[in-house]
């Protein structure tokens, strides 16, 4: 029987008389536990599967929820309870009323939106108007957060741009009816439509279960209600609401009592993840917080109990040696580990030098440091270097250069082959051979014969390459900076000043201000300078990441070898876990490392400035360290040599009374 397993608290739960029911689920509780033996209660009740409704955020969790319960009930009982996220449920309805509806990703409606958008005239004024991108994406937000109107909501925040809000709401008007005319709908109309039909129509359930009701926004919240249920079972946890920037709606769950003045409310205390230590710290931190309702997690398992440990460094790169070199030599299986940060940006340094030393480990979100197109870049100069004969690392470069595709960066470098007598390097340098190859059509006979006709708009040179049939200005150009730099390092040794050079040549600079480009231009074609100056520092701080790697090796064949050859080795979707605190959620490992806990980072300071909570923070924090099930490691750094930015320690770790005001941080 499915209940068996339950313990009293989630047992009382899921028993529970039909009506109004919120359970606080608690870290490591066993929430999942809980809600599939209330639909087992519910089935053994004699309730119709087909007047259940289970609600969660991911399909994937209903899935798994349903699977359980086949343990205990015949699949075609099962099959009948619907289920599934809020946009599922509410497009397979309204796919069954109206056969037209046709989902359009968010991609295809900005271009609608922009469209439109591009019909108006905001000329004329002194304010610059919001793009149309920007628009959309507040209409978005607002869809789900609010209930006034959308200029009201608009106003409360951006009252400046009063002298726009005719037009905003004339482009919204015409975007709302041309969805219409062709049937579109998008992820907040699914929610929007159905809530309309429901006002028309009855649409009852005996009781509707919503899962991780603490992430709810405003939008989910009105269909619930819209739904009329008879009796609602929700179960959350509102110290781990963290999706507040998705428009999450914490109010869903703190005023369930009293918006439901017949709620019953149930807690979920015993955790079965943590050790007690681990459950002491996140208390403590949590606290700080407005009680909604109280509770207080106690240990459900019998695991010895290891202490929290802080970590404190002087600087950011070596916080991220020790933490690697502390993986190295732990003897707990790399899959249960968990390395986990507040902003993406802080995995890169713990990535680079877990491969260092050769630790698999998988990235969650985002791409992998060694995977983006700055980094390859420069490992591919380097490795050309090291090895002339690395024609795909040739190939790899001349990507960059304008209008030469893979057929020519071939040829360019079978031609520089051809004129260094069997040597890449000396055909780029000091080539001995003054006639390119006479196989191919690309290319010209000679040096001389033929390019008065094909260099007219070529600055001329001596090198044969120029007189390649398809050499012009702009990829002549680029060679001349791979050549440039190549002499420039031709007698270094170490890898450090080799990538020192690269990132103040002529060569990367184009590398930079192209990513950088391409990063920040918005589909008119308009360069968004906020866009472009972060992504120009990003990139640098990769490259000066990468040059601090390299500072440990003095052969440049070794340095390569464990940047390039070793990822080869590392095992696909295996390895130490690098996530983001919103990319943890839901999961647990043995061991965790929270890292880069400075005031700025962790909480993240920029975040709250444009709107953010140093309470959601302290949320995050929470999440964070319960995801812990044996030990526990805290860090921070007190400086980063790139930045030549001076840190103070995460107020996150005073509240946790691992640091005092008095103390003297002075390194690990």
């Amino acid at each position: 029987m499915a209940l068996n397993t339950l313990n009293s608290e989630q047992l009382k739960a899921a028993t529970a008389s039909l009506g109004h029911n919120l359970v606080i689920a608690s870290a490591g509780t066993g929430k999942t536990s809980t809600i599939v033996g209330r639909i087992a209660h519910l089935l053994y009740s004699g309730v119709d599967p087909k007047k259940i409704l289970l609600l969660t955020f991911t399909n994937k969790a209903a899935g798994e929820m349903l699977s359980r319960l086949e343990r205990f009930f015949p699949k075609e009982i099962v099959s009948q309870i619907e289920s599934g996220t809020f946009h599922a449920v509410c497009y397979r309805w309204l796919k069954a009323r109206d056969s037209k509806v046709s989902l359009k990703q968010p991609s295809e409606l900005k271009i609608l939106f922009k469209s439109i958008y591009e019909e108006y005239d905001l000329s004329g004024k002194e304010l610059q108007p919001f793009s149309a991108l920007y628009l959309y994406e507040l209409y978005n937000l607002y869809q789900n957060a609010s209930i006034d109107t959308f200029d009201k909501w608009f106003l409360a925040s951006y009252g400046e741009h009063d002298c726009f809000m005719d037009t905003y709401m004339s482009i919204i008007e015409k975007f709302e009816l041309e969805k219409k005319e062709y049937g579109f709908v998008s992820f907040n109309d699914l929610l929007l439509r159905t809530i309309e039909y429901l006002k028309t129509q009855d649409f009852y359930f005996d009781e509707i279960l919503v899962d991780e009701y603490q992430d709810t926004n405003t939008l989910q919240g009105m269909l619930i209600d819209a739904m009329k249920p008879k009796s609602l079972f929700c179960v959350g946890d509102y110290d781990q609401s963290i999706y507040a920037f998705n428009g999450a709606n914490i109010e869903n769950i703190s005023t369930f009592t009293t918006r439901y003045k017949d709620a019953n409310l149930f807690s979920l205390t015993t955790n079965y993840r943590s050790t007690a230590s681990i459950l002491e710290l996140a208390n403590r931190v949590i606290e700080h917080n407005p009680r909604i309702y109280p509770k207080q997690l106690k240990v459900g398992c019998d695991k010895q109990d290891i202490p929290p440990r802080l970590m404190i460094y002087h600087e950011l790169f070596e916080q991220y040696h020790a933490i690697a070199h502390s993986i190295w030599s732990s003897h707990v299986p790399y899959n249960d580990i968990a390395v986990i940060f507040r902003n993406n940006s802080s995995a890169d340094g713990i990535e680079a030098t877990l491969r260092e030393l050769g630790i698999p480990c998988k990235r969650k979100g985002g791409t992998s440091f060694f995977d983006t197109k700055e980094v390859k870049f420069m490992l591919d100069v380097l490795s050309l270097f090291s090895n002339p004969k690395d024609m795909m690392a040739f190939l790899h470069i001349f990507e960059y250069a304008k209008g030469v595709g893979p057929a020519l960066a071939k040829d360019f470098f079978l031609s520089l082959v051809h004129v260094g007598e069997g040597d890449l390097l000396k055909g780029i340098l000091s080539p001995t051979i003054n006639t390119l190859p006479k196989k191919n059509n690309l290319t010209t006979g000679s040096l001389f014969g033929e390019m008065e006709d094909n260099t007219k708009n070529i600055k001329r040179s001596t090198h044969p390459l120029y007189s390649h049939q398809k050499a012009d200005d702009d990829n002549m150009a680029f060679f001349e900076n791979i050549k440039e730099y190549y002499k420039e390092i031709l007698k270094e040794k170490k890898p450090s000043k080799m990538i020192a050079k690269l990132i103040k040549s002529p060569l990367y600079e184009g590398i930079i201000e192209l990513l950088s480009l391409q990063r920040s231009r918005l589909k008119n074609g308009e360069i968004e300078q906020n866009r472009y100056s972060e992504a120009k520092e990003r990139i640098l701080q990769k490259a000066m990441l990468l040059y601090e790697l390299s500072k440990n090796y003095h052969e440049i064949d070794r340095f390569l070898n464990a940047m390039i050859l070793g990822a080869g080795e590392l095992s696909q979707g295996d390895g130490v876990n690098l996530l983001t605190v919103h990319a943890s959620k839901g999961l647990e490992f043995s061991d965790v490392y929270v890292i880069d806990l400075m005031d700025g980072r962790f909480p993240n300071t920029k975040l709250m400035s444009r709107g953010g909570e140093l309470e959601e923070e302290r949320r995050l924090f929470y999440v964070a360290v319960t995801r812990a099930k044996e030990k526990l490691y805290l860090s921070f750094a007190n400086y980063d040599k790139v930045k030549k930015t001076e840190f103070k320690p995460s107020i996150f770790l005073f509240e946790a009374k691992l640091l005092k005001e008095s103390d003297h941080l002075l390194g690990a």
